[in-house]
C-alpha cells in the first residue's frame, strides 16, 4: 500500500466556488497502485500555506500529488513552494509528463510543474485540469511504486 495526500490548490475550490474534480480523478486513479489517499485538502494558492502543508504531509506518507497552481498566472505558486521544501529534484518525472503532453496541446509547454524528494516521501506537481490530471499520471503512475521503493532505502538492482 502506497499512502497518499492530496493537495487541491486553487483559490476558488478552497473558497467553495468550484468543486473540486481533479483530486477526486487522482483518488480513483491511485488504486491502480494499490495508492490510498490518507490526507485530502483543498488550499488556496498561498505559498506559505501550501510549504506547510508538504511539510506536514511529507511526515506523514509515501506520496503527495498536488493539483493546481502550475501555470503562468500570478497566483501559481505551487512549483516554487515545492522547490523551497524538497531535498532532491526528480527532473525526470515532470518532464515526461511535458513530453506526452506536447502530443496533445502546445500549451502543456507552459506547464512549471516540479516532483522531488522531500525525506523519504515523493512530492508531483500535478497540473488543475481533470483532463490533464489524468494525461499527466497516465505517463508516471507505473514509475511511482518503484520510486517510493527506492526513496525508502530498497537496494535491489533496477535493470531488467
Amino acid at each position: 500500500m502506497i499512502t497518499v495526500a492530496v493537495l487541491t490548490l486553487s483559490d476558488k475550490g478552497s473558497r467553495g466556488e468550484r468543486e473540486d474534480i481533479s483530486g477526486a480523478s487522482i483518488e480513483e486513479m491511485l488504486k491502480s497502485i494499490d495508492g490510498v489517499v490518507k490526507h485530502y485538502e483543498i488550499l488556496p494558492d498561498e505559498k506559505a500555506l501550501i510549504k506547510s502543508k508538504l511539510i506536514e504531509y511529507s511526515d506523514k506518507v509515501d506520496l503527495i500529488l498536488t493539483t493546481g497552481g502550475t501555470g503562468l498566472s500570478p497566483r501559481d505558486v505551487t512549483p516554487e513552494a515545492t522547490l523551497e521544501v524538497i531535498d532532491r529534484e526528480v527532473p525526470g518525472i515532470a518532464e515526461a509528463m511535458r513530453f506526452e503532453g506536447l502530443k496533445k496541446t502546445k500549451r502543456a509547454m507552459l506547464s512549471r510543474a516540479v516532483a522531488g524528494v522531500r525525506g523519504r516521501t515523493l512530492i508531483i506537481n500535478l497540473p488543475g485540469s481533470p483532463k490533464a490530471v489524468k494525461e499527466n499520471l497516465d505517463v508516471i503512475m507505473d514509475v511511482i511504486p518503484h520510486a517510493i521503493e527506492k526513496i525508502k532505502g530498497d537496494t535491489t538492482e533496477c535493470g531488467r
